[in-house]
């Protein structure tokens, strides 16, 4: 069969089950299994597919129609031009979250800074930071073993395991080092509105970095909490929230000695991430 007549079987299978990315994930599925890119494979359509490529194409076609999400089909996400591995033990990466990482970037460019990324997952926002900030180094913190061994595939992957290490820790019980910067990407959904995420979130993600307690706020405030005993003096925190919690993380960002330095709006006009400094 060729690849064009098998995109467009799978195409129609996905579309049929309300897939509303139907084509483009027919295409990145069929590009994965190939080992090529989805542009390579639009171009050359009519490459012949062996049965046992066809298999395994329905076979991903099949977890896909289930709702599951492509990045834990494929097993990768790409975020700050590189692929990340993935799998449900870990947040797949938002591009909002790229927002963040471009500030801090931008801010601390050509310095060599110390950095803390608490509830890292797969270690996406700490090495891509380190990845263009040559002379800093950081460490990663989080809950999950199973994530913290993601987290570690992907630095050694990105040959950055020298200058990120990371760790199973409990938040509430860190207390190591003073740092330049403080990032954190925390679970942040209300507790309450889980269920009204959309299915390839609430069937497949790990609930433990979604649920942020009746409001929403429980580990936000643990993080800036704990960050006024980590952060240095004229030390950055940068951490992202949830739609309409602006200003009560802004609130309590002022009562524990913090000044907003910046403010991140996300593609629907939301603030998705705040920056600020301790006074």
């Amino acid at each position: 069969m060729l690849a064009e007549y098998a995109i467009r079987e799978a195409s129609e299978l996905l579309k049929k089950n309300k897939v509303v990315s139907h084509n483009l994930d027919a295409e990145i599925l069929l590009s994965n299994i190939l080992g090529v890119s989805r542009e390579f494979l639009i171009v050359n359509n009519n490459l012949s597919i062996s049965k046992k490529v066809k298999q395994q194409y329905k076979n991903v076609i099949a977890r896909r129609i289930k709702q599951e999400p492509i990045a834990y089909i494929t097993g990768k996400k790409e975020f700050w031009s590189e692929n990340f591995l993935v799998n449900r033990f870990t947040l797949i990466p938002r591009p909002e979250t790229e927002l963040l990482i471009y500030k801090i970037v931008s801010y601390f460019k050509n310095r060599a800074i110390n950095i803390l990324d608490i509830g890292t997952g797969s270690g996406c926002i700490l090495l891509s930071i380190i990845k263009d900030l040559k002379k800093s180094k950081g460490i990663g913190i989080d809950i999950s073993p199973n994530a913290i061994q993601i987290a570690k595939i992907n630095s050694r992957k990105l040959n950055l395991s020298l200058r990120a290490k990371f760790r199973v820790f409990d938040i509430n019980k860190y207390t190591v080092g003073k740092y330049d910067l403080i990032v954190s990407n925390p679970p942040y959904v209300p507790l309450k509105e889980i269920k009204n995420l959309c299915k390839d979130i609430t069937k497949y993600e790990p609930l433990i970095a979604l649920n942020g307690g009746i409001d929403g706020l429980d580990l936000i405030k643990k993080v800036i909490y704990k960050s006024t005993y980590l952060l240095k003096r004229k030390g950055l925190l940068a951490i992202e929230i949830g739609n309409q919690q602006y200003l009560k993380v802004s609130n309590m960002l002022k009562r524990n000695g913090f000044i907003e330095l910046n403010r991140e709006y996300d593609y629907k006009n939301n603030v998705r991430c705040i920056i600020s400094t301790k006074t």
